[in-house]
């Protein structure tokens, strides 16, 4: 291949990149998974004769649906940690200056709690939902990837698509949820606890991941008063978040009292009331984000 049809090749590709970045998160759940899955795609378009392709886009997609499926079922071999606990990487953007390749990660989601339910799928479930429901690719082109028929792909995303539907899907517009957020951010900073209550749905779900070195951190709250109750025991954190967007729907970065990343928080708000909540406490993967540009402050005593 010459010079000039390499260079032409990886413009090619590179129009791709935001997309394939989306499936490959969508899939895994790790930005830093996701961007590796590309690449190694990347890799692998360099070893083919471009000509052979017909559709570079759906080569490069089955690639990296297939990478993205050989390591799904390599980290379910080997976690330890428990699905309930354990949160998907989130990606965050800031309220000013948001990223358009960050946009494009996230433009097609309904928050943490959909990547959540993901988490908890088998991997060809994961795959045949997410390729489909998400992407719009034909089961028969899915088939090959998942190693199934097209019929047991069609299975495979039913199933999923069942677990899903317990997802709290957010309300309609970012203003709505931001009222929500807002007020759920100024009652725990006032130390409003019957406020509290009344902005979280009843059936409230709270997922927290510590990591190993908070192993504090890492539990599942459930209702409103206790959700309401362990706000209270954070709230000089959760009371001056800064306020993000975390997968497209309103979240804070909680930081400590040197400026330091505390937390990512997720907040998924459904009919006026806050629904769930996902808590990325994990040290190592927070200072892994590179967080310090979104404006940390110290957090008041």
């Amino acid at each position: 291949m010459t010079s000039a049809s390499q260079e032409i090749l990886a413009e090619r590709f590179e129009s791709h990149r935001s997309y394939l970045r989306a499936v490959a998160y969508r899939l895994l759940g790790s930005v830093s998974d996701a961007d590796d899955a590309v690449q190694d795609a990347w890799l692998r378009l360099g070893r083919v004769d471009p000509a052979s392709i017909d559709d570079l886009r759906a080569w490069l997609t089955t690639v990296v649906a297939r990478l993205s499926l050989n390591r799904l079922r390599d980290r379910r071999s080997h976690r330890e940690s428990s699905l309930e606990t354990h949160l998907p990487d989130p990606v965050v953007v800031a309220l000013d200056s948001p990223d358009p390749e960050q946009e494009a990660l996230i433009g097609d989601a309904v928050g943490m709690a959909l990547q959540v339910v993901l988490d908890t799928l088998t991997p060809a479930e994961r795959v045949a939902f997410v390729l489909h429901d998400v992407f719009g690719m034909p089961f028969e082109d899915i088939a090959p990837i998942a190693g199934r028929t097209p019929a047991a792909a069609r299975q495979l995303a039913s199933r999923a698509r069942r677990r899903v539907r317990g997802a709290p899907v957010p309300d309609a517009t970012l203003d709505d949820q931001w009222t929500v957020v807002n007020a759920f951010l100024a009652a725990a900073r006032e130390g409003d606890v019957g406020r509290l209550v009344v902005l979280l749905d009843p059936d409230i779900v709270l997922h927290s991941d510590g990591g190993t070195a908070r192993p504090g951190l890492v539990s599942v709250q459930r209702g409103a008063e206790e959700v309401a109750a362990g706000a209270m025991t954070f709230r000089r954190f959760v009371g001056n978040a800064t306020p993000v967007i975390v997968n497209g729907t309103p979240g804070g970065i909680a930081w400590t009292a040197d400026g330091r990343p505390f937390a990512i928080l997720a907040m998924t708000v459904k009919g006026g009331r806050i629904a769930e909540i996902d808590v990325l406490a994990d040290p190592a993967r927070l200072a892994a984000m590179g967080l310090d540009g979104f404006g940390g402050r110290p957090a008041e005593a």
